[in-house]
């Protein structure tokens, strides 16, 4: 076997091992996040997602899914990925920092029940725990996705779904945790 042919086996067997860990370790959690977005959608409240570099990708993909459609006709769900508007997030941290970025937006849209939808693959990136702690304070709930374990960003969660893993291949799982707790929305809704 040459060594192309090794790494693409080397790395379909770490996805298959991190699959193992999400099925292992985070059935409960996956169906637990699903219940606290429908409970907030129920309640008529939105759901906040944000994250840096690919996780911010995810935020925009998360929301599309639930604003447009994932599989099923219905009505759009309200989901708002807080990395979208460039005109905020560069005022934003050329006000306040790069760390406010996120909190600042918590700051003015999140209301007392609704969810805030964080990304951190280190669980440490400070924009995203300063936007977490606030939401915790205002009365909201957190979902955070991270890549390790008894992160800060777990600590400061409600729920956490963790896979540990190189980042690139954390993401990646997490897109299938992600669509899971997606269908399962949009399933309550359709």
């Amino acid at each position: 076997m040459d060594s192309k042919t090794k790494r693409v086996l080397d790395t379909i067997s770490l996805h298959k091992k991190l699959l193992a860990q999400l099925e292992t370790e985070c059935l409960e959690t996956i169906a637990s996040a699903a219940r606290m977005l429908i409970d907030c959608i129920r309640s008529g409240g939105c759901m906040y997602i944000c994250g840096n570099g690919g996780s911010a990708a995810d935020a925009q993909h998360i929301a599309a899914e639930l604003v447009g459609r994932f599989v099923r006709e219905r009505k759009g769900l309200p989901a708002i990925a807080l990395t979208t508007d460039t005109s905020v997030l560069t005022s934003i941290a050329n006000d306040y920092g790069f760390e406010q970025v996120f909190a600042r937006q918590v700051e003015a849209l999140l209301k007392d029940g609704e969810v805030l939808w964080a990304f951190s693959t280190s669980g440490t990136s400070k924009n995203v725990l300063a936007a977490a702690k606030l939401a915790k304070q205002k009365g909201g709930k957190v979902l955070a996705f991270t890549g390790k374990k008894n992160s800060p960003l777990e600590n400061t969660a409600d729920l956490t779904i963790c896979v540990e893993g190189p980042t690139a291949t954390v993401q990646e799982i997490q897109q299938v945790a992600y669509h899971i707790i997606c269908d399962l929305v949009e399933e309550a809704f359709a």
